[in-house]
This record gives C-alpha cells, sequence and structure tokens, in this order.
C-alpha cells in the first residue's frame, strides 16, 4: 500500500537561509496533489525534502515506513545536465537502479520493459538515440519512461509540464493519471492554476510559508493567492540567515 508522507513543523534551509517554513499536514494514501506558489517559494526544496534529498532544520518528514529509494523523482530539466553521451536506454534503465544497486547487471527482461516503457511514452525505436541529441519534449517523455521503470508508490514532479508542447503535456498527463488510477501518491509542483484547477483534486499553496492546503478550489481562493502574492513581495532580497544552520 502507498503510504501516508506526514510533514511535522518542517523547516528546511538553503545555504542557511530559509527555503521551507513550519510546514505542517499530511499528503494522504494515493493523492494528486499540486504544489503552486511563487518563485523562491519552497517548492523543489520541498520535493527533495520528501525525497530524502534534503535535511530538515526543524521538524520532519514522515514517510509511512517507506524507503527514499522507493520514492520517484522528476527533477526540473532545467537542473538536468545533457551533455554527458548516455542513450535514451540508460536513461530509462537508472530507474531500475534504486531496487537492484547501480553495479549490479540488469535483469534479462531489462530491455524488453525499457522498450516497453518508452513505447508509452510515444518513443518506440529510441533506444539508441542520444539523450542529447531530443527536444525538451522528447528527454521530458524519457524521463517519464525512466520512472515508469523505478515502479515507485510516490511520485514526486517538478515542474512536469515546462518547455514541452500541448501535446506533449497532455500525453504526460495522461500518464500521471493513470499513475494515480493505480493508488500511487503523485505530488507535483506546477505553474498553471487554470491546469492545477481542472486536473488536481488537491493543492498546497507555498510562499516560504504555507498559505493553504487542502481542496484546490479553497485553496486557490482569491484571498489566498492575494495574500501568497504579498507575503512574496515583502521578501527581502537574501533572507534573514538561520543563525543556528549549520
Amino acid at each position: 500500500m502507498t503510504p501516508a508522507i506526514t510533514l511535522s513543523d518542517l523547516t528546511c534551509v538553503h545555504e542557511r537561509h530559509p527555503a521551507v517554513h513550519h510546514l505542517s499536514g499530511r499528503f494522504a494514501p494515493g493523492c494528486l496533489t499540486a504544489v503552486v506558489g511563487p518563485n523562491g517559494a519552497g517548492k523543489t526544496t520541498l520535493l527533495r525534502a520528501i525525497a530524502g534529498l534534503h535535511t530538515a532544520h526543524e521538524g520532519r518528514v514522515d514517510r509511512g515506513g517507506l524507503s527514499c529509494d522507493r520514492i520517484g523523482l522528476l527533477p526540473q530539466a532545467s537542473a538536468l545536465d545533457r551533455g554527458f553521451p548516455v542513450t535514451c536506454r540508460d536513461v530509462v534503465a537508472m530507474g531500475a537502479w534504486g531496487r537492484m544497486g547501480a553495479f549490479r547487471a540488469l535483469p534479462a527482461d531489462a530491455a524488453e520493459r525499457v522498450g516497453a516503457a518508452l513505447r508509452s511514452v510515444g518513443l518506440a525505436g529510441f533506444e539508441r538515440r542520444l539523450a542529447g541529441s531530443l527536444s525538451a519534449g522528447q528527454f521530458q517523455r524519457v524521463l517519464f519512461a525512466r520512472l515508469m521503470l523505478q515502479d515507485a508508490p510516490v511520485l514526486l514532479l517538478d515542474e512536469p509540464f515546462t518547455a514541452v508542447d500541448a501535446r506533449t503535456a497532455a500525453d504526460l498527463l495522461k500518464l500521471i493519471h493513470r499513475w494515480h488510477g493505480e493508488g500511487r501518491s503523485v505530488i507535483a509542483v506546477l505553474h498553471d492554476l487554470d491546469l492545477v484547477a481542472r486536473e488536481f483534486p488537491e493543492t498546497l499553496l507555498l510562499a516560504r510559508d504555507p498559505i493553504a492546503w487542502g481542496p484546490t478550489v479553497a485553496t486557490l481562493s482569491a484571498a489566498n493567492r492575494l495574500r501568497a502574492r504579498l507575503v512574496a513581495e515583502a521578501w527581502a532580497e537574501r533572507p534573514e540567515l538561520c543563525r543556528d544552520a549549520a
């Protein structure tokens, strides 16, 4: 079963500056939740903390006994270096390493699983294509195929539709709904509030401090969005240091 992810007074810092402040709440098992907020609101930091890649400064993340290698993370495309000469097959196969270990041979059916994943995202026959030769939309499809091989019960998606065309976004959204229909928890950082209102039943509105968390219609009320904007406009260019942060 997919466990709940519970945040208890979670505070995270980045280079000793505050990123997420005193966030408490619960991602229910099998949730489909959007995380929205202004730039610099701590959305990416939150996903990394849930994935175990960013240590909490205060508070904690309770993953319900789920190990971090059973949480799939799709990073922002802009954070990835595509200059390294790897094939699409290599990128997708990385999804299996969390359960097997990086230095073990892939199972005998790995090639078929990689091929099946690429076919599922509309990239049949791309196994030997270099990842660096792909368009932004094609590469995002490859990253979704990697998540399919990871087969994780919790999926964290950081701006999954940025720099992709409308057709690719629609195809990837169908995959997200399929994963959700399988009982997986999907938590996605998004900027398109119309898309969030249409497709995601729950939303967390974050502006370093939590503004609202719950049903999307209530969370994205005009009052909450105004509050988030005002909080962001009041930010100092360099926020005060967290003095006791290492």
